[in-house]
C-alpha cells in the first residue's frame, strides 16, 4: 500500500483552533466483515485491532469529564469489538447520545442477529453506509451481494420504527462518490434516494450524509497506483472554500484510536498525526481526563481541503 502522508505534509490550508467538545468519536477497532474500495481506514476480515475492556472504561471516564453530550462509534465494523453492547448500554444509561457508525450488512452476520433489536432498545443513533441507491455501484465499492443485504438490513431497521416519524429512532444514510469525484448536492441527492428507495423497496429513513472520499490509506494508495493522487489534490484545493472552515467537525470533536490515544479527526488519527498537547508527544486517554482542549492548535495537512473542498464535508455530511 502506498504510503500518503508525505505528499500531504507540505500545505498552506488555514490554521484553525479547537472549541470545547461536544463529540468523542472513538475508533473500536479495525476489524470489519467488508472491504470496501474507498476505506479510509484499511479496515477488513483480517484486521484484529479492537479497544480492550480496560481502554474503554478511560474512554468513559473521559468522556464524562470532557462534558461532551455525543459518542460516535466507528470502526472498522464497531459491533465486532466484543464489549460494544456494554459500551453503549452504559454510555445510554448516563444519558450520552450515542452513535452507531453502521455498515448495515453486520445485522445478519452470525452472532449479530439480535443487533438491530438492541440498538433499538437503547434508542441508538444509526449512520449506515449505503454509496449509491443502484445495485451495481453499491457492489462494486463494497463487495458482491452487499446491496441486497443492505436493503435487508434497512428494512429490519424500518420494521424498528428507525427513520420512520414519531419513533425517536434516527436512521440516517451515507453516500460516497465512486472515485477522485466531489459528492454531488446533498439535499438533491437526498430527495432521489428517498424517492427510489422508497419506491423500490418502501424504504424510509431521517437524512442522507455525502461525505468526500479521503486522499488516506486505501483510498489515497488507489489514488496514487492509477496515478490521479496529484490531480484530485488538485481538485479538492480548487473547490476549497474558506467559508466552510469554520464548521470542521474536528473544531469540536476529539478522535480516538483503538489504543486510546487522541487526534484531531478520525482521518488525522489514520495519517497518525496526534492531538497537540502541551508536553504530550502523543496524548493518550488517561493523559488528558478533564482536560480543555478550548484554543487549542489543530494539526492540519493537505488532506484538509477534503473537509472544505465544495459544499464541504463532515461525518454529518455537507457542511454549507
Amino acid at each position: 500500500m502506498h504510503a500518503t502522508l508525505p505528499l500531504l505534509v507540505r500545505t498552506d490550508f488555514p490554521a484553525i483552533r479547537r472549541h470545547a467538545v461536544t463529540t468523542v468519536q472513538a475508533n473500536l477497532g479495525y476489524a470489519c466483515n467488508q472491504t470496501c474500495l474507498h476505506c479510509h481506514v484499511n479496515a477488513g476480515p483480517t484486521r484484529t485491532e479492537s479497544m480492550s475492556a480496560g481502554t474503554i472504561e478511560q474512554l468513559l471516564a473521559f468522556v464524562a469529564a470532557s462534558g461532551a453530550d455525543t459518542l460516535d462509534l466507528t470502526g472498522g465494523a464497531p459491533e465486532l469489538n466484543p464489549h460494544f453492547r456494554s459500551l453503549v448500554a452504559r454510555a445510554r444509561d448516563a444519558g450520552v447520545r450515542v452513535i452507531d457508525r453502521c455498515n448495515l450488512t453486520i445485522l445478519e452476520e452470525p452472532g449479530h442477529e439480535d443487533l438491530a433489536q438492541f440498538l433499538a432498545g437503547r434508542g441508538v443513533e444509526i449512520v449506515a453506509s449505503l454509496p449509491c441507491y443502484t445495485e451495481e455501484l453499491v457492489d462494486r465499492q463494497r463487495g458482491k451481494g452487499v446491496y441486497d443485504r443492505s436493503v435487508r438490513g434497512i428494512r429490519r431497521l424500518n420494521a424498528l420504527g428507525y427513520g420512520r416519524a414519531g419513533t425517536g429512532l434516527v436512521l440516517n444514510l451515507v453516500y460516497n462518490p465512486q472515485g477522485a469525484s466531489l459528492p454531488p448536492p446533498q439535499e438533491q441527492l437526498e430527495a432521489d434516494y428517498k424517492r427510489i428507495l422508497g419506491e423500490r423497496f418502501g424504504i424510509a429513513f431521517n437524512g442522507l450524509f455525502t461525505l468526500a472520499n479521503m486522499p488516506i490509506q486505501r483510498f489515497g494508495s488507489t489514488l496514487v497506483s492509477k496515478g490521479q493522487f496529484n490531480e484530485y489534490m488538485l481538485l479538492l484545493r480548487t473547490a476549497h472554500r474558506d467559508e466552510n472552515v469554520d464548521g470542521v467537525m474536528c473544531r469540536s470533536l476529539v478522535s480516538v484510536d483503538w489504543q486510546g490515544y487522541l487526534y484531531d479527526c478520525d482521518f488525522n488519527q489514520m495519517l497518525g498525526l496526534p492531538l497537540q498537547v502541551p508536553g504530550k508527544s502523543r496524548p493518550h486517554l488517561k493523559d488528558t481526563l478533564g482536560r480543555d482542549f478550548d484554543g487549542n492548535p489543530i494539526v492540519v495537512r493537505d488532506h484538509c481541503y477534503g473537509c472544505t473542498a465544495g459544499q464541504g464535508s463532515s461525518c454529518g455530511g455537507a457542511i454549507g
